[in-house]
């Protein structure tokens, strides 16, 4: 896993949703009650730009259908049976780190 180093303007105490292009993936980071997330930009339902959705109760809206998503599991809302992908993030005293897997790191898990 390789951790990159982002920049966060927003402050973590409010609501957010930002889109960033981290480790060639486009990955929305959602900031909601203090903590922060990051997690796939694109819905698996109908290819939604996350980012232009809203956050409620851990969940990410999809702007299009109302799609819901866990912030924490990347698992769709009931009855949905698709999911969005997670990623680690980590506070360090330098800054903000998102952890993401390469296509080679997730083949070696796989055999695990």
């Amino acid at each position: 896993m390789k951790w990159h180093k982002i920049k966060v303007t927003q402050d973590i105490t409010k609501p957010f949703i930002t889109k960033e292009k981290i480790g060639g993936k486009s990955l929305c980071i959602v900031g909601f009650e203090n903590k922060l997330y990051a997690v796939s930009a694109k819905c698996p339902h109908a290819g939604a730009d996350l980012s232009e959705g809203l956050c409620v109760r851990k969940l990410i809206v999809c702007p299009y259908h109302r799609y819901t998503y866990d912030l924490e599991t990347g698992k769709g809302g009931e009855g949905q049976h698709d999911f969005i992908e997670t990623y680690p993030v980590e506070i360090r005293d330098d800054g903000v780190y998102i952890g993401v897997n390469s296509v080679w790191d997730k083949l070696k898990l796989g055999f695990k």
